[in-house]
């Protein structure tokens, strides 16, 4: 079955439209907007809260345009050819590497931003990013398995669902044509890697090549690559196992019981998104005010409720509830967090080569 990739249109097509009708607006209407205080906002799909947008421009007068993105690469790839007017990014953690390196993030002002002292010491300070010049922690979680637990006990008995050998391995053709992989090439190659007893951040040449082959011989197995929208097609009943992110699955899983989450035995991705502001940006003011509204104990717990991924947030984390703290589908526990890694920016030369990579098993 040849691969697609799929992205959430409804909702990407809508946004995109909207900024493109405020070109052909009245000239006197065009003067009133250039005139207002304004934030560009590009951030994933079904991370905010459902009024955070309205709510912030009642508070500071504000008023907010948000645009969407698939995966790091999209954003990484759209800011490299040349800001096109955002402010407010929300890369992962090595992606706010890659950035920074690349010269496409502009410092924050730590001193407009009083609630970053609201975060957990923990998320202060990071390897990608020391003393958060550039980066404030927005939520964190893990990258496993998403997946139909009816189905799976169809097909496994009473079996679990333990390994990456089911999405990318030999016994993924008892799932053939209800599997997703994320198209985000680092999480796709580096949760593989754990599949076959290796680093996440491997640069090996041949545990590499050892990859390549092994998703060239079961992607017949796949029925899509998924650009933020694994869940959806779990909730769809389109597919029963997707690679995605905890947040996500946790979201449909409040619609679906029978969808949920698990961390295979061999580790998955940790990761960190955080709120950074473009090189190029027009309105820094507003995008400082924006994050430090976002890091606001009751906003941020909000938020939380809406989206399902753990706070860095120590007073957010203090409204939220006993069931939100002690799900282990947000909050890993300490034996998955000991076997999972974070991705870490290696190289634009090891980028390149993780997009071979993947061209070639698409092409394959």
């Amino acid at each position: 079955m040849p691969l697609t990739t799929t992205a959430r249109a409804s909702r990407r097509s809508f946004l995109k439209h909207s900024l493109t009708v405020a070109a052909v607006v009245p000239l006197a209407s065009r003067m009133a907007w250039a005139a207002e205080r304004k934030l560009n906002i590009y951030n994933f799909d079904t991370y905010i809260g459902p009024t955070t947008l309205e709510s912030f421009s009642k508070a500071t007068g504000i008023t907010t345009r948000y645009d969407l993105y698939a995966d790091n690469a999209e954003l990484f790839a759209r800011l490299r050819e040349g800001n096109p007017g955002y402010d407010v990014i929300c890369p992962t953690n090595d992606t706010v590497e890659r950035m920074i390196l690349a010269d496409l993030l502009v410092p924050l002002d730590h001193s407009k931003i009083p609630n970053l002292a609201n975060l957990e010491p923990r998320f202060m300070d990071a390897a990608y990013d020391k003393g958060r010049k550039y980066s404030a922690t927005y939520f964190w979680g893990t990258l496993g398995i998403g997946y139909r637990s009816d189905a799976v006990k169809a097909v496994l008995g009473e079996a679990p669902l333990d390994s990456w050998q089911y999405v990318y391995g030999a016994d993924s053709a008892k799932f053939a044509g209800k599997i997703a992989w994320a198209s985000d090439v680092s999480a796709l190659i580096g949760c593989g890697l754990k599949m076959l007893g290796h680093s996440l951040n491997s640069t090996d040449e041949a545990a590499l090549k050892q990859l390549e082959e092994t998703l060239i011989a079961n992607k017949k197995n796949v029925r899509t690559i998924a650009g933020d929208n694994g869940q959806e097609l779990l909730l769809a009943g389109e597919v029963d196992l997707a690679i995605d992110f905890n947040g996500d699955i946790k979201q449909v899983s409040t619609e679906e019981p029978k969808i949920t989450y698990v961390v295979p035995k061999e580790g998955g991705q940790l990761w960190e998104d955080s709120w950074c502001i473009a090189k190029g940006a027009a309105n820094i003011a507003e995008a400082h005010e924006f994050i430090n509204y976002i890091l606001t104990p009751e906003v941020h717990a909000d938020i939380a409720k809406e989206v399902g991924y753990a706070l860095p947030n120590a007073k957010a984390k203090a409204l939220m509830d006993a069931a939100y703290l002690a799900d282990p589908i947000i909050f890993p526990s300490d034996e998955v967090v000991k076997v999972s890694e974070y991705a870490k920016y290696l190289s634009e030369e090891m980028s390149q080569k993780y997009t071979d990579i993947i061209t070639r098993v698409r092409a394959a």
